[in-house]
């Protein structure tokens, strides 16, 4: 088992950078300082500070939220997010101490 942290970025679908999905362009980053894996979950609803999204609602546009997480060191995270200010993408994140391990 070992001890990491779980960074967990929230997105709206369709949000993209330099002509890339912005989650391509996070896992992408991620993965380029090492980070053991990375997932992007998308919701079928959510509310935050910008309201309610609903994928029952037909004028949406790519507006669902989106979890972009990782499982990494403090430094990859410090990494990640610095990367994350310095470009303005303006996420709520989370950070929380996980312990990993395998099953097998």
């Amino acid at each position: 088992m070992m001890t990491q942290l779980c960074l967990r970025l929230y997105s709206t679908e369709g949000r993209q950078y330099q002509g890339k999905m912005l989650h391509i362009y996070l896992l992408q980053v991620a993965r380029n300082l090492g980070v053991g894996g990375g997932t992007v979950i998308r919701a079928s609803a959510g509310f935050g500070r910008h309201g309610l999204a609903d994928a029952g609602f037909f004028d949406l546009g790519g507006e669902l939220p989106e979890v972009i997480e990782f499982v990494a060191t403090q430094t990859q995270v410090d990494a990640l997010l610095a990367l994350c200010h310095e470009h303005q993408f303006n996420l709520f994140y989370i950070v929380t101490p996980v312990t990993t391990g395998y099953t097998g």
